[in-house]
């Protein structure tokens, strides 16, 4: 069984196709998925799906990018999280791409988020974009290696990656690796610890090869295990186990499907 760690279904133009999306992970041995909020207007509807299917689990939080939303604190994010569906903390982080004036009350949000993660004990999903040198301060000013968690849709150096290591966090990879010109991506993928390891989609976005350019959709994640099993030199039932158990071992509160 495959796990797709980052998926974002809530969204239009996947949540329409809820009943097509499930049967597709199905028939490509995608058996769990994590649905990821990026708002609080709209956790409702990725609680929802996790509270409708029993391979789906959410996560509670407020995406760097969004500026004009409910800002969350300390107490709402523990209420939410609050929840046997609900299993990590985030999507949360720093984003200077789109955010150029690298905003304090951006950083302030990531500082709650760190900060609901440990109180909760629920793994954070951490999200970078030109602003590694930040991140990586922020988690350990915070303690975040208390909470754990995983950097997603990871697309940074190998230095970035081993700080994040020392801190007990995993590094998922998104279809961005099966890119050709992913060159020194492809190299960081070869070089993390197997026991650290998971796959995503990040889903409607960055659709694997050879499906790149579509929606993305969690079936495909099967593309992201194939590729990092080739840079290994490992077969891909190898990548299956681990990132699975990974999955598992980070996300304590998610109970494997039978």
């Amino acid at each position: 069984m495959f796990v797709d760690s980052h998926c974002h279904l809530d969204f239009p133009d996947l949540i329409s196709r809820e009943d097509a999306l499930l049967a597709n992970m199905a028939a490509n041995g995608v058996g769990a998925a994590l649905c990821i909020s990026v708002k609080l207007e709209d956790f409702p509807r990725v609680r929802g799906l996790a509270e409708r299917h029993a391979n789906l689990w959410a996560s509670v939080g407020v995406h760097p990018d969004n500026a004009d939303v409910e800002e969350p604190d300390l107490a709402r994010l523990i209420e939410l999280a609050d929840h046997p569906r609900v299993v990590a903390i985030g999507e949360t982080g720093l984003d200077y791409y789109w955010q150029k004036d690298a905003p304090e009350w951006q950083r302030e949000r990531f500082r709650v988020h760190i900060r609901a993660a440990r109180e909760t004990g629920k793994p954070l999903v951490i999200h970078t974009r030109s602003a590694a040198e930040d991140t990586v301060r922020l988690m350990r000013e915070e303690n975040a290696g208390e909470a754990g968690g995983v950097m997603h849709c990871f697309t940074e150096r190998w230095e970035v990656a081993e700080a994040a290591l020392e801190l007990g966090f995993y590094i998922s990879f998104s279809g961005i690796v099966t890119f050709r010109n992913a060159k020194e991506l492809k190299e960081v993928a070869r070089r993390v610890p197997l026991d650290r390891l998971l796959i995503e989609t990040d889903s409607p976005y960055l659709a694997p090869v050879p499906h790149r350019g579509r929606t993305n959709e969690p079936a495909w994640v099967v593309h992201v295990a194939e590729e990092i099993a080739r840079l290994r030199e490992l077969p891909l039932a190898a990548i299956e186990q681990a990132t699975t158990d990974n999955f598992f071992r980070l996300f304590h509160h998610a109970q494997r499907p039978a």
